[in-house]
This record gives structure tokens, sequence and C-alpha cells, in this order.
């Protein structure tokens, strides 16, 4: 009974050894680890049991070289794992980026009650005209509602990349919509003329779709559009096509209906008292949100299943690269069983041996995970992909590569060498002497 219980109160222990560094090390703050780096390098540089250990890691890593191969099967391995957790977590941190920058708290845009996207909200003429005289809503100059009645339809065009048809946006807009977003600038030929079957690009849609450069034609519904203008408005409008509202809504047979009417607020705190509003009135069956607000419930979903799939994918691949590490970290002790049985006999204990051990593990990580990053950013910062949205439309967004984002792969590289190397190091710590004078 004693002997089951040191059995367990010992993998108890290597147990809390394990799950509190990784945990320690995968919430660290930057410069805490730092911190900690510092105290560690002033225990070696101050107590004997510090230089030991620096002493028997110096030996460690010079044998590496000899090791050459072994020890790539860690760097490359934990590069793999970095790279790919960033190139996923790049990849939802710019389509989350794209769309919150879409909106603002003194915009507002209000649909059909119960409506969650544009494409399945529909308002009648009366109920946009309703809504636009709202006290809320900024005046223009000459003293008419920055408001624009917009409609959103999805049309299917050819793509460059592969020549296969994608779904794009296609937003109706109205003459106010200029005063209502002032961020778009027109870099390319110019606005399209109200009442004319013309269309302008958003920068996004241009590189991804085919027949879309100014002074192109293409046909929507049967009948023929030209393309006017190139946009850039910094957001996810760049992945639309824009026209009037009353053109698109003839072509698609929508009448004087639109999907929403958009907004501006006489400041941001006016929100809550647009929304008690049109709440009042009995007249209007309709939700409304800020922009901001609207266009950050877009992105969750899609942002939420990315970084899912990021972090299961680094996981499977992070277990083959610690299994990596154990192998190579497990070779690595047995070819110096002499050499630190010797260590031992002459007085080194078995912490210097431990933390030697871990240093050259982690040490092998750093280098990968330095390595995966340094390729995820090359490859992947600011590189331009699309996807489906919320409306059923390619979304056409850039990886965000942060400097938050490569901290968290370097941190999954130090978690997966601690492991890698933990096992192999107590093993070392506690070969008996005589076993390992008698290893060749």
């Amino acid at each position: 009974m004693g002997g089951l219980l040191r059995k367990l109160g010992s993998a108890t222990t290597l147990a809390v050894a394990v799950i509190v560094p990784i945990l320690l090390l995968t919430a660290l703050p930057w410069w805490l680890l730092l911190a900690l780096i510092g105290a560690l390098a002033g225990w070696m540089a101050v107590t004997r049991t510090g230089r030991q250990a620096w002493s028997v890691t110096q030996v460690g890593i010079a044998t590496i070289p000899q090791r050459l191969g072994s020890s790539s099967v860690v760097v490359v391995g934990i590069a793999g794992v970095v790279g790919v957790l960033v190139a996923l977590l790049a990849m939802g941190a710019g389509f989350e980026t794209t769309l919150r920058e879409t909106g603002t708290d003194d915009t507002a845009i209000v649909m059909r009650a119960g409506a969650q996207t544009e494409l399945n909200s529909v308002l009648d003429h009366d109920t946009a005209a309703l809504v636009s005289q709202a006290p809320q809503v900024l005046k223009s100059a000459q003293g008419r509602p920055i408001a624009s009645p917009e409609l959103v339809v999805v049309a299917s065009l050819a793509k460059k990349s592969n020549g296969l048809d994608a779904n794009v946006e296609i937003r109706g807009i109205g003459e106010r919509a200029w005063d209502l977003r002032p961020n778009v600038q027109i870099v390319a030929g110019r606005r399209f003329v109200p009442g004319l079957r013309e269309l302008i690009a958003g920068k996004g849609a241009s590189g991804q779709f085919k027949n879309l450069d100014v002074g192109s034609t293409l046909k929507l519904n049967g009948q023929v559009w030209t393309i006017v203008g190139e946009f850039d408005s910094g957001d996810s409008h760049n992945s639309e096509l824009w026209g009037d509202t009353d053109v698109v809504g003839s072509t698609y047979r929508r009448g004087s209906s639109t999907t929403s009417i958009n907004l501006r607020l006489t400041d941001a705190g006016a929100f809550d008292a647009l929304k008690a509003t049109l709440a009042s009135d009995p007249r209007l069956k309709v939700d409304v949100s800020t922009t901001r607000e609207y266009y950050n419930k877009q992105s969750e979903n899609l942002a939420q299943i990315i970084r899912v799939l990021g972090t299961t994918v680094a996981t499977i691949m992070a277990i083959g690269a610690l299994f990596g590490a154990l192998n190579t970290m497990y070779a690595a002790v047995a070819t110096r069983a002499r050499e630190i049985a010797t260590l031992r006999a002459i007085g080194f204990r078995g912490l210097p041996v431990i933390v030697s051990v871990l240093l050259e593990t982690m040490l092998l990580a750093t280098l990968g995970g330095v390595l995966g990053a340094a390729l995820a950013w090359a490859i992947f910062h600011n590189y331009t992909a699309s996807t489906l949205g919320a409306n059923f439309s390619q979304v056409v967004f850039a990886f965000d590569v942060s400097p938050a984002l490569l901290w968290s792969g370097l941190k999954w590289a130090l978690a997966i060498g601690f492991v890698g190397g933990l096992f192999p190091a107590v093993r070392a710590a506690r070969l008996p002497v005589t076993a390992g004078l008698r290893e060749l």
C-alpha cells in the first residue's frame, strides 16, 4: 500500500511539474518571461548549483553539431507547428479585423425585425422614409437626412485565380452614401451616375474577380452594366460592387424595396435614443444596431471557427513534434549517460542535470519557433485571400500576422520544448551512477 501511495505521489508531482509550467509559458507576457530568464541567468551566475547547471549545459550544447540530424527533427517539427498555427490564426485575425473596421459607433443600420443579415431583410419605401426622418439622424448642409437606403444582392462572377464562379455582393446605395461613408475614395475612374447601369468595384473585388477593370462590361440578370470606377474603403466594402439603389432594384425586380437603411447619427451617444424612437413607432417593425456592432457579429462565427481549427491542427502537429523532441532528447541522454554519471560521481547533483537538458531542448524549440514564426510572417503577412461571408458572398481580406500572434507561436514552441525535455531530463537525473558508468 505504501509503495502504491509513493508511486501515486510521484505521478501527481510529475503531472503538476508538467501542467503548471505549460500554463505559465502559454499565458506569460513577454516582459515576465524575460524577467524569468534574467532570474535564471542570475541563479546560474551566483549559486554553486547554478554554475554546475551552466557547465553541464555548455557541454550539451557543444555536442549538438554531432547530433545535427536528430536535433533538426526537433527544430523543423516545432517550426511546422508554429508556422501552421500562426498562419491559421492570422487568417482569422485578418478576416475579423476587416469586418471590425467596417463599422463605426456614430452610424446605424436598420433592417427588418428578426433579420440577421442584409440579404434576408426587406424594407419597403415607406419604412425607409420614416426611419430617415428620426430626429437622431444627422442632417446635411442642405437640411436633408444623411441616410442611404441600400439593396444588397448577390451575383456570380469568375475569379481571376482559377476561373471558377464565386459570389460577389452588389450593393445599391443612395445618393447620401458618400456623406455616410467619407472614408471611401475613388482610386480609378469616377463615381457611377444615378439612374444609369453603372457600377464601381471595390479594390478587393477588382483584384479577385475578372472583368471588373474600369471600362469593362458585365451582364447581370440579363442586363449589361459598365464598370466606371474603382474605390477603396479600407474595410469589407472593398469586396463589393456599388451601383444606384433604384437601378439595382429594377434589374433584380425588387421594386422600391431595400434590404437596409444606413444612417449617420448626430453623435455616437444618440444611438439609444434612436433605438427608443424606432421601437415606439407602431408603424415600424425593424431592428437597429450600430454598424460596428453589426459587422462585429458577422465576423464572430467564422473567426471562432478558424481559431478552433487552427488550435486543433496545431495541437495535433504539436503532439508529433513533442514525440520527436522526446526521442531526440532520450537518445541524447543515452549517448551521454556515462558523462552524466561521471559528473554526478564527482559531486554534481541531479538538479543541474535536469536544468541542462531542459535548456538544451528549449534552445532547439526556440530556434524552431523563431524559424516557424519568420516563415509565417514572410509568406502570409498581408497575403490577400477571400472567404464566404455572412451574406454568402466573398469577403476579401489580408492575413494579419501580428506581433501578438508571433509571440503566441513562440510560447507554443517553448511549451513543446519544455515537455519534450522534462522526461529525458528526469531520467538522466535518476540514472544510477553505477549503471551510467558501465555505459559504453
